[in-house]
């Protein structure tokens, strides 16, 4: 249902005003008196002047316009405060802002009995029907936040129940309706929005700390370093919410107290000093800390405010190179020695946790044979001069090396490397009395195995690198695992004193190693050592051997295969396989073993008919390729079982029987016994 007459809604609540301070001038801007103190009388008159104001922007007062933080009163343009109409209670206080595009100001207005008044409003309807009823509903009334608002249901006036937070919710959408004794709607609803006007409650806040910022030594005046923002949770469209910045304190204040400064608006923070000044060698810290301030109001007075800490560091360039603490530096070295000789000093103004400080060394003369290397000390930047290759006195007792010193990082445009860069190193080599060396070493000869005993292998050749001292050499062995091996302790003459053997255990992939003494005649005497590998060439003087030598077959057995015998033999092919297998001295009426070959290293022996259960001994003969050929003749004992419904049994196989061969050859050895007897 559509309203008859327009409601007309009123809204008393506060806001707190902003003003900017001005500089100081001939003419101050601004309100000339601030702060007023009137006396709450019975009731503020509509259109009466309360007091007047004056206030001057030192320029005309071009486009001047007052706001007054009630909304029943106003300042007229010829400074006049009145009511807009008649007002018993507005409060403690009254703010009153001016301002123009030059200046602003505010003045406060104390009211002094006045009371805190809770915000309100009415609801008029003047043609309202007899006995109806206002009623007002929406978030904040019956919806969630519940109660904060009520209407007197006869005046329609709308009241506040508790203080509002416009940070919170910053406006309401109220409905208004007049309803008839029953609660029947009679007009409405209409919307009532109400506005929560901002008070200044909130203090700007830094939230995006830590603030650390960096700039480089020597920056042009103007440099920014680094930007520092606040909130401020009030109104933006406000002036409580307009913040204001700058720098409450800095630490060290050397070389300058205002080394930086701060955007009043954007915060950006810039250098201000020379670069001269920013030096970081010169300074008494490179760290510097501020104190930032922003405040709301403009920067007023009146306005919160809120600090952090901004950290900046002055960041070092690479404007100083390094120079040796002197130039020349000696070193002594005894030959054949490695490792560190000696560490060059440097200084450097630069950052030590920087590449501007840290060395690098670079030997750019005298080292032909690259028996010198240097590095740079991590922890004290020295330049640790190394011998990596051993040094020989009697080649060269000195050595001089140029070294120069550089920055891992480049230096700037303006900065170049002196005389003081580079730096000479004079290295004297002591004489030490050294091994004799055996040439060549390894030593290498080959002979065959079981050469006879005293032959001569070969004749060692040591030399003394002490070629000045003139001194004598003798020979000795040092290790001969086997003990074959002799040497002439002048000549140095290698000799056997036993049967090389290549199957020796001592022999590996045919090569015997022995070690061999020089030592010279100084004092104390130096030993030099010496390897000797004598490569042995196989003949053929180990017989093949079989394998298995026991073997079992069932008495009654289909299959009349008895084992597959294999052949082995520790000397080197060609003095090994093919193997020939046979079955020695085999009589007619023994004729009941078959040997078959398989391939050069396997036979299988089998049975030509059935025997009883007995043991057997059979013997196998088997001959290696070699010239000449070796043999070797082995029993194989063949056990024949008894074998009935799965069960194996050879422990009663009876008497041991022989082949006539073997009765035989067992005859004459009890003939030869019993005649050696």
């Amino acid at each position: 249902m559509q309203p008859r007459t327009p409601l007309v809604l009123c809204v008393l609540l506060s806001q707190v005003l902003l003003l900017t301070s001005a500089e100081d001038l001939d003419c101050t801007p601004g309100f000339q008196q601030k702060v007023f103190h009137i006396n709450q009388p019975a009731e503020f008159i509509e259109d009466q002047s309360i007091l007047n104001l004056t206030f001057s922007d030192c320029k005309g007062n071009d486009k001047l316009r007052y706001e007054v933080s009630s909304p029943y009163f106003k300042v007229n343009s010829d400074g006049s405060l009145v009511a807009l109409r008649n007002v018993t209670a507005v409060g403690r206080t009254l703010f009153v802002h001016a301002r123009t595009p030059h200046a602003e100001d505010m003045a406060e207005l104390v009211i002094v009995g006045g009371k805190d008044v809770q915000g309100s409003l009415q609801v008029v309807d003047s043609d309202r029907p007899e006995r109806s009823k206002f009623r007002l509903t929406g978030k904040g009334v019956d919806q969630e936040p519940k109660g904060i608002f009520r209407i007197n249901e006869n005046t329609g006036s709308v009241s506040v129940t508790r203080t509002l937070d416009r940070e919170v919710i910053a406006i309401y959408q109220l409905f208004v309706e007049t309803t008839d004794a029953n609660g029947k709607t009679l007009e409405g609803p209409v919307p009532l929005e109400v506005i929560v006007i901002d008070q200044n409650d909130n203090r700007p806040i830094f939230r995006e700390g830590p603030y650390i910022g960096h700039v480089m030594e020597g920056s042009p005046t103007g440099t920014t370093v680094m930007r520092m923002t606040a909130f401020d949770a009030d109104d933006p469209a406000t002036d409580n919410a307009l913040l204001r910045y700058n720098i409450r304190q800095q630490t060290p204040d050397k070389p300058s107290p205002n080394m930086f400064y701060i955007d009043p608006e954007k915060g950006d923070i810039v250098t201000v000093v020379s670069p001269a000044l920013l030096d970081r060698e010169t300074l008494e810290n490179p760290k510097y800390e501020l104190i930032i301030e922003a405040q709301d109001m403009a920067g007023l007075d009146v306005g919160l405010t809120g600090t952090a800490t901004a950290t900046i560091m002055i960041d070092d360039k690479n404007d100083h190179s390094p120079k040796f603490t002197k130039k020349e530096f000696q070193a002594t070295v005894e030959e054949g020695a490695v490792g560190v000789i000696v560490n060059l000093t440097v200084e450097d103004k630069d950052d030590p946790t920087t590449g501007a400080w840290r060395a690098a060394y670079t030997i750019i003369n005298g080292n032909p044979g690259q028996s010198f290397e240097i590095h740079t000390n991590p922890q004290t930047n020295e330049g640790m001069l190394s011998v990596v290759k051993p040094l020989d006195y009697e080649i060269s007792a000195f050595h001089t090396l140029l070294i120069k010193v550089e920055n891992e990082d480049p230096l700037v445009p303006d900065v170049s490397y002196g005389p003081s860069s580079t730096a000479t190193v004079h290295i004297t080599v002591l004489d030490v009395n050294e091994g004799p060396v055996f040439y060549p070493d390894p030593m290498m000869v080959t002979r065959q195995e079981n050469i006879s005993v005293g032959s001569v292998l070969l004749t060692v050749n040591a030399t003394d690198p002490d070629s000045l001292q003139h001194q004598t050499i003798r020979y000795s062995v040092y290790k001969d695992p086997a003990g074959w091996l002799n040497i002439n302790p002048i000549n140095g003459t290698v000799d056997t004193t036993a049967v090389l053997d290549r199957e020796s255990p001592f022999v590996h992939n045919s090569v015997y190693t022995a070690l061999f003494l020089a030592i010279d005649s100084g004092n104390p005497p130096a030993t030099g050592t010496g390897t000797l590998l004598i490569t042995l060439e196989d003949v053929n003087d180990n017989a093949p051997f079989i394998y298995p030598t026991v073997a079992e077959v069932c008495d009654d057995a289909k299959n009349l295969s008895v084992v597959i015998l294999g052949a082995s033999d520790k000397d080197l092919h060609p003095n090994t396989d093919p193997f020939k297998f046979e079955i020695h001295k085999q009589t007619a009426p023994d004729k009941v073993w078959k040997i078959s070959k398989i391939n050069n290293t396997h036979a299988l022996v089998s049975l030509l008919q059935n025997l009883n259960k007995a043991n057997y001994n059979l013997p196998i003969m088997v001959t290696d390729s070699g010239k000449p050929p070796m043999t070797n003749i082995t029993d194989l004992r063949v056990q024949v079982c008894s074998c009935r419904n799965s069960k194996v049994d050879c422990n009663a196989a009876g008497a041991l029987h022989f082949s006539l061969p073997s009765l035989l050859l067992l005859s004459l050895l009890s003939i030869l016994s019993i005649a050696c007897l």
